[in-house]
């Protein structure tokens, strides 16, 4: 079978879909003969992308059995490129925020609804991150059995590495060897939880937890979710939490690397918002095969990212109370304990969720 794969948004960029889209081609590319138009660019260089890409993709298709959209920003490029080429099968990946975003108010979600969500109706199948993400789409008027789920991936030989607490403690600002340290990976928009955990948690946790929060922020001029880096700041000062709190936007991946193989407990706090999802939470996955202890909200794609008691602990999202006392339990069980049961984790996401495991189930459907 050979796939021509469009991706909107790649490497070098970071991010969750980024990540996604390179390591599913890569793993398409083993297996199968794959053409790779992606931007690398940004969400400025758009505009001229997709014009440019139709016009590659219509004479390649010529050639190509299939083609993957890497996700529903896509669709309207796939609907177009399918109307000429009618015997060709499209496909597309969906994440969360590709179909959520037509839910939010403005005038580019409108179009947005009005355009991508019928172009999204036209592929021939739709492979989602997460079944909350197919509960979206069937609310939008998709047809569920145009959905499948397929869960995101990990690379383990790319992201399990050894790293030392004296690396962590440069990363955090100071000696933190005989603390607790708790990472929330993940970008600083509301739905992540992150403002939420350190208002409501961090306060009630002993001195000796301190906590890292790290990802990318948002532009203010980006669509979709918006930018609430400096709530968690002012969550910050507001709870004299100075000495315990580090912000660390836009790290680079092999500083990402050093947190996931050094701290102690993994937390995905996500909660509730109108308008946007978690389609998945890709970072709990890598968190695990890392070997980590991973802690995340019983709440949409996160509830099938974590099998419970298996390679995490699911949450009730919101309940501070319960996020406070599962915390304490896990610290207060000891350092044996934590790292016996990050083992049995990481052994569970190697087995489940690898990237090769992964690219099967994606040509399965796809050859069906």
């Amino acid at each position: 079978m050979k796939i021509l794969f469009i991706s909107h948004s790649y490497p070098p960029l970071i991010g969750g879909i980024e990540n996604q889209n390179y390591n599913l081609a890569k793993t398409l590319g083993e297996k199968e003969q794959i053409k790779i138009i992606a931007n690398g660019k940004g969400k400025f260089w758009l505009p001229f992308f997709i014009p440019w890409t139709f016009l590659r993709a219509f004479f390649l298709l010529t050639t190509y059995d299939a083609c993957l959209l890497g996700s529903g920003v896509l669709s309207p490029l796939g609907a177009a490129l399918s109307f000429f080429h009618t015997k060709k099968k499209f496909f597309c990946v969906i994440h969360g925020l590709d179909i959520t975003y037509s839910n939010q108010k403005g005038l580019l979600p409108s179009i947005y609804k009005k355009i991508n969500i019928p172009s999204l109706k036209k592929m021939r199948k739709l492979f989602a991150v997460g079944n909350a993400t197919i509960d979206e789409a069937a609310n939008a008027g998709i047809s569920r059995e145009k959905c499948v789920f397929i869960p995101n991936g990990v690379e383990p030989d790319e992201l399990k590495e050894e790293h030392t607490r004296k690396e962590l403690s440069l990363l955090y600002g100071k000696n933190v060897s005989d603390k607790k340290v708790i990472l929330r990976l993940g970008r600083f928009v509301p739905h992540k939880g992150t403002h939420w955990f350190i208002e409501n948690v961090m306060p009630k946790l002993s001195e000796d937890i301190v906590m890292i929060a790290a990802g990318n922020r948002v532009r203010s001029s980006t669509a979709g979710d918006q930018d609430n880096f400096l709530d968690c700041e002012q969550a910050i000062i507001d709870n004299h939490l100075q000495d315990r709190v580090r912000l660390l936007p836009s790290l680079s991946r092999q500083d990402v690397k050093i947190l996931l193989n050094t701290v102690d407990i993994v937390v995905s706090p996500n909660i509730r918002i109108s308008g946007s999802m978690e389609g998945f939470g890709i970072n709990v996955i890598e968190a695990g095969v890392c070997e980590r202890v991973v802690l995340a909200s019983d709440l949409e794609g996160l509830s099938d990212a974590i099998h419970n008691g298996k390679n995490g602990i699911l949450v009730e999202s919101g309940n501070a109370e319960q996020w406070i006392k599962k915390i304490e339990a896990i610290i207060s069980n000891g350092d044996s304990f934590i790292e016996a049961f990050g083992k049995k984790i990481g052994t569970y996401v190697r087995e489940n969720f690898t990237w090769n495991k992964i690219g099967e189930k994606y040509l399965k459907e796809m050859r069906r």
